[in-house]
Parts: structure tokens; sequence; C-alpha cells
């Protein structure tokens, strides 16, 4: 039985160990793909761009001629005059109405013509904003990543601070069973072991949180077993950076879509002022309608004699007082004609033009001119904040890439000097100099330092490459 529960958990053990290495490992470049393929904002943007297709078909349609085709049956009850024998009878009679109806503007102010081109620059504007939207999640993204891989690596810096805190218990309990320090030196390093303790389970938190935070980017549910590969990112000082901020500032006003964005939406609202001025101009069309009638009563179809009453008398021959007589005839009724023959007999046309011409119009127009003006202004202004903001952003990031690397370089100086500071500290408490105090101060001293060479690594890291992305340089460089 010890056999079968040994051999069991030996199983169990390296299956364990299997499917953790099979767990898949996300690169930068496989986090930045997969959240442009899946993220929501981007989806969103998405669909603002075939609605902006939706709206140019919609535009291209207006040059069309419209086509209507209509019909109706219909019942009079009642009092009716008799098309047949032009006698009122109360009666039933039905009647079927087919048409159809055909326009075309000939000239409306130019506002078909402008609907198009303005169609198009929403197309663009779309594609401009997805690409905008793109930019920002692929940012957030690699600031997400690098953020676990500072995790990670603080993680490592902390459970070696606890090492050397159980190591320095260790040596500690040795020397006080020996009568060589005090018992309260043994305290004070428990005490200490405790905290590094505490600063690993932080250090852990900081971790899944920065694990959760890339996961919601990714739009993945099990965040637990979601793994990014250990990936080495060497610091050195970007080509970017030799540049002036001058230069990036051009060239980011060339490429950047934010300007791009405000452009484009200038010249939109320069077309909606031409298409609102346009409804001033009269407009002409064009028209067709054709239409045909079935009636469903009986028709006259001939004359029969009278047989009752031959002929009646219409007058007299003047002098002889000779009575003027004329056949009396009686109508034949029939059933009416088929149904296509009267859509062939009854069937007419009308055509012609529509010239319609403004003149009052509850000053509709004027309002919507207006209201178009403001809109232009709206834009002209908008265009000026966003290369301001272009201008402020680009100068931010080239000061604070610049800053980056000097805390960089300031904290691997500092980390060096603490080094050899934990170094001698330890040292000097091994051969009684030093109480068990200042040794905890030097080494937490030296924890820090490592924790602060790897927080400004990965800022600078990320600042480098936001400094870049203004300049041109994708986040992800395409292999």
């Amino acid at each position: 039985m010890k056999k079968i529960i040994f051999f069991a958990l030996v199983f169990i053990a390296v299956f364990s160990q299997e499917v953790q290495s099979q767990t898949k490992k996300w690169t930068i470049e496989e986090c930045v793909n997969y959240a442009l393929e899946k993220n929501i904002s981007i989806k969103q943007s998405q669909l603002d761009s075939q609605l902006a297709t939706i709206d140019k078909n919609e535009a291209i349609g207006n040059f069309l001629p419209t086509i209507n085709a209509d019909g109706s049956h219909s019942w009079n009850i009642g009092l009716n005059q008799n098309i047949t024998t032009g006698l009122l009878e109360n009666q039933t009679t039905q009647f079927t109405s087919l048409g159809l109806t055909a326009g075309v503007d000939i000239y409306k102010g130019l506002q078909n013509q402008n609907r198009l081109r303005r169609s198009n620059l929403g197309m663009l504007a779309a594609q401009y904003n997805l690409s905008k939207m793109k930019d920002d999640v692929s940012l957030n993204v690699a600031n997400a990543f690098l953020q676990i891989l500072f995790a990670k690596e603080n993680i490592k810096v902390q459970n070696q601070q606890l090492e050397n805190s159980e190591g320095q218990l260790r040596r500690t309990e040795e020397l006080v069973n020996a009568g060589s320090v005090p018992r309260g030196d043994l305290l004070d390093i428990k005490a200490t072991v405790a905290s590094n303790k505490q600063r690993v389970i932080a250090a852990e938190n900081t971790f899944l949180i920065s694990k959760l935070s890339l996961a919601q980017l990714l739009q993945l549910d099990d965040f637990k077993n979601f793994e990014i590969a250990d990936s080495d990112y060497p610091v050195s000082e970007s080509p970017t950076m030799i540049l002036s901020p001058e230069t990036i500032f051009q060239k980011a006003k060339e490429s950047r879509v934010e300007v791009k964005i405000a452009r484009t939406n200038l010249e939109l609202a320069e077309r909606d002022l031409k298409i609102a001025k346009g409804a001033f101009q009269p407009s002409l069309q064009g028209f067709y309608r054709f239409n045909t009638r079935i009636g469903y009563a009986d028709r006259i179809t001939g004359f029969e004699p009278d047989i009752a009453n031959p002929t009646s008398v219409i007058g007299f021959v003047e002098g002889s007082n000779v009575n003027v007589l004329q056949p009396n005839r009686s109508l034949v009724l029939g059933k009416p004609l088929p149904f296509f023959d009267q859509f062939s007999e009854n069937k007419g046309h009308n055509f012609g033009f529509q010239l319609n011409v403004p003149i009052l119009n509850g000053f509709s127009v004027k309002n919507s001119v207006a209201r178009s003006k403001v809109s232009l202004e709206r834009s002209k202004l908008a265009l000026s904040q966003s290369e301001l903001d272009l201008e402020r952003n680009v100068y931010t990031a080239f000061t604070d890439a610049k800053g980056a690397l000097n805390s960089y370089e300031s904290a691997v100086s500092a980390l060096e000097a603490r080094q050899e500071s934990f170094n001698y500290a330890k040292e000097r408490y091994a051969v009684g100099l030093m109480n068990v105090f200042d040794l905890d101060q030097a080494q937490t001293l030296f924890s820090n330092a490592q924790s602060e060479v790897i927080r400004t690594k990965y800022d600078y890291i990320f600042k480098v490459k936001v400094l870049e992305f203004y300049f041109g340089i994708p986040i992800i460089q395409k292999q």
C-alpha cells in the first residue's frame, strides 16, 4: 500500500511539472498582437470604421434615382355612380390601382457632392481613430508587461534578502548559544526575518496584481495560469535621445495620428458648412409617374331591341304631326375585361421637372449654417490645442527619458556602494565590531538599493519606448 501511495505521489509530481512546463509563456510581441486582436476598445473602433463605410455607401446612393412602386385595392359601398350606366345606385364596387414613381436630383446645391466628400473624410477619421486606439493599447500592454518583469525581479530580490536574514538568524543563534552576543540580538534578527517575509508577500501580491492587469488588457479569464517569458532588456541610451526635442516634435507633428485626427475633423467641419450653405440654393428634380387602374364592375358589351317597348316617340314632323319614332334598345352587360387587358388599356404616364426655391423656412437653414460655423471654429481651436498637447507630450517624454536614465545610473552607483557597505557590515558583525541593529540597517539599505535599480531600469525602458513612439518607431518591431 505504501508503495502504491509513493508511486502515485511521484506520478502527480511529474504530471504537475509537465503541465507547468507546457504552460504558454507570452512574449511582449505576442501580448501586444493578441491585445490588438481581442481588445474591446479596438473592436469598438473597428465598428466605427464599418459605420463610416456605410455612410459612404449612403452618400453614393444619393446620386442614384429613387424608384418606388405602390398599389391599392379599395371597396366603395353605398350610393355610388355606376360607371357603366352613369346612374346613382346602391352598390359595392372594387378598384385596383398600381403605380410606379421615379425621381432623380438634378441639382441640389452641390449637397450630394459635398456629402460624398465628407463621407470619404469620415472614413479617414475612423481609420485614424482606430490607429490611435491601437497605439494606446500597445503602450498600455507594454507598460503592464514591464511591470510584471519588475515585480518578478523584485520577488527575487526580496527572497534573497529573506535568505540572507535567515542565514544571519542561524549564525546569531550559534553566537547566542556560545555566549558571544546577547540574546537581544537574536530577537532583533527574528523581527527582521518576519519583516522580510512580509516584504516577500507584498512583492508576490504586486506580481499577482500586475498579471491581472495585463490579463484584463488581453481579455484573458484565467490570469492565474498566465505567464510571461523572461526577457532581458539591456539598458542603453536610445538613438532618439541624441536628437533634440524640436526634431522629435516636428517628426511627431507629421506622423502622429492625434494631429491627423484634428486636421481631418477640421476638414469635416468645413465640408459640413458647405453642405449647410447648399440648402440656400434652389433644387431641381426630375420625376416620372406610371399608373393604371383595374375595375371589377360589369361593362357594356352591346345593345339588343327592347321587345316589350320596341319604339319611343322622340318628336313629330312639323305640319303633319307625324310622330318621329326611335327604336328602343337595352344594354347588354358582360363581365369586366381581364386583369392584364385593363392594366394595358388604362395605363398612363406623367413626367416632368420640379423646381424648389427656398424663400422662408423658419430660419432653419440660416441656423444650420450658423451652427456649422461654430463647429468649424471649434475644430480650428481643437487643431491648435492638439499641436500644443503634442509638443508638451514630446518635451515631457524627452525630459522623462533623460531623467529616468540619470535615475538608473544613480541607482546603479548607489547599489555598488550599498553592496560594499553591506559586505563590510557583515565582516564587522562577524568579529563583534557591529551590533545586529546596524547590520540590519545596512542589509535593508542594500535591499532597497537593489529594488531601486530594478524599478528605475524598467521605468527608463518604458519611457524610452514612449519617446521612440512619438518619433514614429513602433512599440513592437516587426520581424
